[in-house]
């Protein structure tokens, strides 16, 4: 069994391999092997990597499963005792693959790490899609130290501590192998969008902790092979989110924040079309709701296994018991210091 096993799913990304894997090589040479897991690429991915990475392990998917369910596929056949996900457009930096390691085997209750992500366009600023370290609101909104709705901080040092959160960015996520299976492993009819974040939130209900680790630091574009704003992008978002708050809330709960979503979420949709002129967006969320009408019953028996897993010894940082909204929006409370 391998000690550590980098996993960067790819689908058509060559440019952003051509970019920034050889600082994954470079720097992560006496820790961990390196796979790519090709999603079909219709481009020359596979050609240029066997050409420029011969040392890098190729595992070849036979269709485009998607984040999830391509990363199921690809780590079912690789034996490591810890995986790491990681997206194509990150750089990583020089020992940054220590901090992490070395807080994983020595805190066995531990089931998952993020570093601290920050942005390649301005490195002195947090990257949207993780920051540091991630956290779920009373009615299910994601945000992070440094990051809440679009107020992206800048890095001064005010969140370095390791900290215990709820999620931890799927950009680059270090996981236990045992418990990546244990818990489900990502759902994969999610496709892409709140994966990692229902993954994670399984794990804390399970009674495993998830951990930042500002010690270490990555760099990452950030939006993926989709935009910010597009349709199809806001369509995963609101469905997926809808369906992981299905699975993962507490019976008391469960009912009040779904009406209290129902409002919002078309509170939503007529602001992206009103104040924004983003009539795409605003189908996609009444498409997103229907959608997940339709398909909850789907997730029943996931909900009921999940409820039965919960732990009562442990205090999980599930959901922050305010909502995000109001501090944000009312109150002005743009970064994560002030909440």
């Amino acid at each position: 069994m391998e000690k550590l096993a980098i996993v960067i799913l790819n689908w058509n990304g060559r440019k952003m391999m051509e970019q920034y894997l050889s600082s994954v090589v470079n720097y992560s040479r006496d820790d961990a092997t390196v796979y790519v897991a090709d999603n079909a690429s219709s481009d020359d991915s596979v050609e240029w990597l066997k050409n420029h990475y011969p040392e890098v392990r190729l595992i070849c998917l036979e269709q485009n499963w998607g984040f999830a369910e391509g990363y199921n596929k690809a780590l079912a056949q690789i034996d490591a005792e810890y995986y790491l996900l990681l997206n194509s457009d990150v750089e990583v930096t020089h020992h940054w693959l220590q901090p992490l390691l070395e807080f994983m085997d020595n805190h066995p209750e531990v089931a998952a790490c993020q570093p601290k992500l920050l942005s390649v366009a301005d490195k002195d600023s947090f990257e949207y899609a993780g920051a540091s370290g991630g956290y779920l609101d009373r009615y299910g909104y994601p945000f992070c130290r440094g990051r809440i709705f679009d107020t992206v901080e800048k890095d001064m040092g005010q969140y370095d501590q390791p900290t215990e959160i709820l999620w931890a960015t799927g950009a680059c996520l270090m996981i236990r192998r045992s418990d990546y299976w244990e818990a489900g492993a990502l759902d994969g009819r999610f496709f892409a969008h709140n994966e990692e974040i229902d993954l994670c939130w399984r794990l804390n209900i399970r009674g495993r902790k998830i951990y930042v680790l500002p010690d270490s630091q990555v760099y990452h574009v950030g939006g993926g092979t989709l935009p910010k704003n597009n349709p199809r992008k806001t369509f995963l978002n609101f469905r997926n989110n809808l369906t992981m708050l299905y699975k993962n809330l507490p019976e008391e709960d469960l009912r009040p924040v779904m009406c209290v979503r129902w409002w919002l979420d078309y509170l939503a949709a007529f602001q992206t079309l009103l104040m924004k002129g983003h009539v795409g967006d605003f189908k996609a969320i009444f498409r997103a709701r229907h959608a997940f009408k339709r398909w909850r019953h789907e997730f029943d028996e996931d909900r009921k296994k999940i409820q039965a897993s919960r732990t009562d010894h442990h205090s999980m940082p599930e959901r922050k018991p305010y909502a995000i909204l109001w501090h944000y929006y009312a109150k002005g409370r743009k970064s994560y210091s002030q909440l």
